[in-house]
């Protein structure tokens, strides 16, 4: 394993190690052996949490005058079943707690490591809890949550995983804005992981699904679950187009700047970090496509099942025939119970306007291997093909740009012997040289990123022409045919360089 793999493993090593530090605090509770009247203990690392929970609804209420007095009612009204303690426990437990997570003194807390980034011991500081104000009437000092204390109570929810993938993209744009590319590409591995956690998470969705909805609040709260889901996957959707256009504009900015002749490795990280954007992007948005399929189909047959299941369970006899024996009933309401059981009128009609609809007619000898579809190609095969079209457009661009700089206007067939003086005919053996030519002849005038919009530009023809740079190439076409090869035969064309 190399340093710079190494490095970007130890990155930000003193921020994880912050945001283990923020737990100490419940560890220094934990080794609190505190007891009540009847000599059961208590769970202080609870109380802890407990605590943290209340200064942030205290806060989510704008009530900034909460003490150790107010702390000690709360713990008071939650544990009073719990366990037996007197008035002055109460206070005593209040004050204990609010001076683990903000010492006496008034200093930060302190928590020491050995930093594996710069390879040192170093020191870092926490305040989870913070003076807010103080009552001299009755002497007592407020506290309120710090922003490290924020931190950890967020840390605590569990929604945190479920918007893991929304914290990635926003890590993402922002080392792209500061022109990290190494950690870019890391964070994007991290935001594939994240889309494989869900995906998998959604095949487990999908089987409990199939076998858990018994009642109609399942599957009010199955579909409720997949609409939050579906609306989730639609946000970091958009998210994603909007980090493929910001890659797409730094890249046009790094090439504007020359980057690419002066720092090939970074533009080629600036390469790489738009393909698997794009990958994982794709990866994504099947999940779309897996969720709606969860809600049009699974859901829905799972509804059915149930409905199914009732109908199984359905006595006739005693629902029905009991009913309409035991109970005398007007003819008006006999109607109205035998009215689901009895069968829709059918009428049986021959339209003469068949005769003249579409026949499928095949012959005798076909046979029912004649008769399937050919398998499509998958996606890797898809990708193979392609990038290898790349290639060589990329190739016989570099060739015609090479010509160019001898003359300013060139004809095909010096191209061709051009070709065939450097010993490369073999290039218009192939139909790709064909296709190439083509495509310049039907977009002339070509330049950098003329077709940054279109499919196959964006696919086959993008690295191809940022070989133009700040020129512009136009393809004229001329009288005669070429057949330089016996398959092929190509209209004459003339080729010029402009500024």
């Amino acid at each position: 394993m190399d340093r710079t793999h190494l490095a970007s493993i130890t990155a930000g090593y003193t921020e994880r190690i912050r945001r283990l530090a923020l737990f100490d605090p419940f560890a220094d509770l934990e080794r609190k052996r505190e007891k009540d009247a009847n000599g059961m203990l208590l769970d202080m690392k609870g109380l802890g949490l407990l605590t943290l929970l209340f200064f942030f609804e205290k806060k989510l209420l704008r009530q900034y005058q909460t003490g150790s007095t107010q702390l000690a009612i709360f713990i008071q009204e939650v544990t009073k079943e719990m366990y037996e303690l007197q008035a002055s426990d109460y206070q005593r437990l209040a004050r204990t707690l609010i001076d683990t997570f903000r010492p006496g003194t008034g200093v930060k807390r302190t928590y020491s490591f050995y930093n594996w980034e710069v390879l040192k011991e170093e020191q870092l500081e926490y305040s989870i809890l913070r003076t807010n104000s103080y009552n001299k009437a009755t002497s007592e000092q407020y506290y309120t949550l710090d922003d490290d204390g924020l931190e950890l109570v967020f840390a605590t929810k569990e929604f945190y995983s479920e918007f893991q993938l929304s914290i990635n993209q926003l890590m993402l744009r922002k080392q792209l804005e500061r022109g990290e590319f190494n950690g870019a590409l890391r964070q994007i591995n991290e935001m594939r992981v994240a889309v494989e956690s869900i995906d998998e998470r959604m095949l487990v969705l999908k089987q409990e699904i199939q076998r858990s909805i018994v009642s109609e609040e399942t599957f009010e709260r199955y579909k409720e679950l997949l609409d939050d889901s579906y609306r989730r996957l639609q946000r970091e959707d958009e998210e994603f187009k909007e980090l493929r256009q910001f890659v797409k504009e730094t890249k046009d900015r790094l090439y504007a700047k020359d980057i690419h002749l002066h720092e090939q490795k970074t533009y080629d990280l600036i390469l790489t970090i738009t393909r698997e954007l794009e990958s994982v992007h794709y990866d994504h948005s099947r999940l779309l496509e897996q969720t709606m399929a969860l809600k049009n189909t699974t859901l829905i047959t799972a509804q059915e099942s149930l409905y199914y299941t009732g109908m199984d369970a359905f006595n006739f006899d005693q629902e029905i025939t009991s009913r309409i024996i035991s109970v005398p009933l007007p003819l008006e309401a006999m109607k109205g119970v035998l009215h689901p059981f009895l069968q829709i009128e059918e009428e049986r009609t021959w339209s003469p306007l068949t005769l003249f609809q579409e026949q499928n007619i095949q012959a005798e000898h076909t046979t029912e291997k004649d008769a399937t579809m050919i398998e499509a190609e998958s996606e890797e095969e898809i990708e193979a093909r392609n990038k290898e079209k790349r290639m060589q457009y990329k190739k016989l661009m570099e060739e015609l740009l090479a010509v160019l700089k001898q003359e300013k206007i060139i004809k095909l067939s010096t191209f061709f012997d051009h070709l065939i003086d450097t010993e490369q005919a073999s290039l218009f053996r192939h139909r790709t040289f064909y296709e190439f030519w083509l495509i310049l002849h039907q977009r002339s005038p070509l330049s950098k990123g003329e077709m940054e919009n279109e499919a196959d530009g964006q696919s086959l023809l993008t690295e191809a022409l940022y070989l133009l740079g700040s020129r512009k190439l136009i393809v004229t076409e001329e009288k005669g045919l070429l057949n330089r090869y016996k398959r092929y035969t190509i209209q004459e064309m003339a080729i010029r360089l402009e500024e």
